[in-house]
């Protein structure tokens, strides 16, 4: 075996040290950095204007990922509340679904993109506020009051 089924380049000896930063913490737990997590826009409320394909196709990609429920208006004037979970995009506004949850009934209904006049996010987003950023926050804040045995458990769902 030449090594390379391991990720091994034979050519180098095996005594090369790995280049980059150690791969080993070298602070205490204490003053290790914090990844910086990633901005969720606030959509909660949020009544977009659905004026091109790519408008469509765009909001409903962010429906997909909120954490709410959501009010779809159809062209026919009706209109349906759920939460988005499911969407099957394809070539065209026709061929493309989005499948719906209801609070009120086990019902999981399917409507075409091109159906779509608008979209509404009515629901509280469920996570707003509980981001890992948030958790840390609180330990840090119990911590500083000298409280032990930490532990700071998830809120309970509604």
């Amino acid at each position: 075996m030449s090594g390379r089924e391991h990720g091994h380049d034979p050519a180098l000896p095996h005594t090369t040290p790995p280049s980059g930063p150690p791969l080993v913490a070298t602070k205490p737990g204490d003053e290790l950095e914090v990844v910086p997590g990633f901005e969720r826009e606030n959509l909660q409320g949020w009544i977009p204007d659905l004026a091109t394909e790519a408008d469509i196709r765009t909001v409903i990609e962010k429906a997909f990922d909120y954490r709410g429920d959501v009010t779809v208006s159809r062209k026919d004037g009706s209109q349906i509340a759920g939460y988005l979970f499911d969407r099957r995009v394809g070539p065209t506004l026709d061929n493309s679904v989005i499948r719906l949850m209801l609070a009120e009934s086990s019902q999981r209904p399917s409507i075409p993109y091109s159906e779509i006049a608008g979209i509404s996010f009515t629901g509280r987003d469920t996570a707003a506020g509980k981001s890992y950023e948030a958790w840390v926050k609180k330990y840090w804040e119990k911590r500083q009051k000298g409280e032990k045995n930490i532990s700071i458990e998830p809120e309970k769902l509604e």
